[in-house]
């Protein structure tokens, strides 16, 4: 497969999350994808331990309010980029970018701070793209080709 060339900044599909087009920010300094989540909450449901929350900030053009839930994740110690060592939930979920849909691992973090919700780190990135800095919205040349 042919690496495609995108900016620095990217509109993404999140499927599985009911997200279409958000922009995110390409952060090849990050090793780790992660998505701006609020309300999480560990329950129990048929038995089975479920991950419930919601994607992206109640204000975001992109919020729906809608609570996913997920039955496979875990958690895994990230470093934030303040150099702190923190504890994340990770899901595993496909996005949408360059008009290919890709399965991936996200880290579920407080992004409010951040200026977009969504980051996408050199593991999603590896062996799949190139980095443009000094353009934005590249993949939109692939869509619908």
């Amino acid at each position: 497969m042919d690496q495609k060339i995108i900016g620095r900044k990217e509109k993404v599909s999140l499927p599985d999350l009911g997200l279409k087009l958000v922009w995110a920010k390409v952060d090849t300094g990050a090793y780790t994808s992660s998505i701006h989540a609020e309300n999480l909450d560990v329950v129990e449901i048929n038995g089975k331990r479920m991950l419930q929350f919601q994607a992206l900030l109640p204000g975001h053009k992109s919020y729906t309010g809608e609570v996913v839930t997920f039955e496979h994740f875990r958690e895994k110690k990230v470093k934030n980029s303040f150099g702190q060592t923190e504890v994340r939930y990770l899901i595993e979920t496909t996005f949408e970018l360059a008009d290919e849909i890709y399965s991936a691992e996200f880290t579920l973090s407080d992004r409010s701070s951040m200026r977009n919700a969504i980051l996408l780190g050199r593991k999603i990135l590896r062996n799949r793209f190139l980095v443009n800095v000094c353009k934005v919205n590249l993949a939109r040349q692939y869509r619908n080709k």
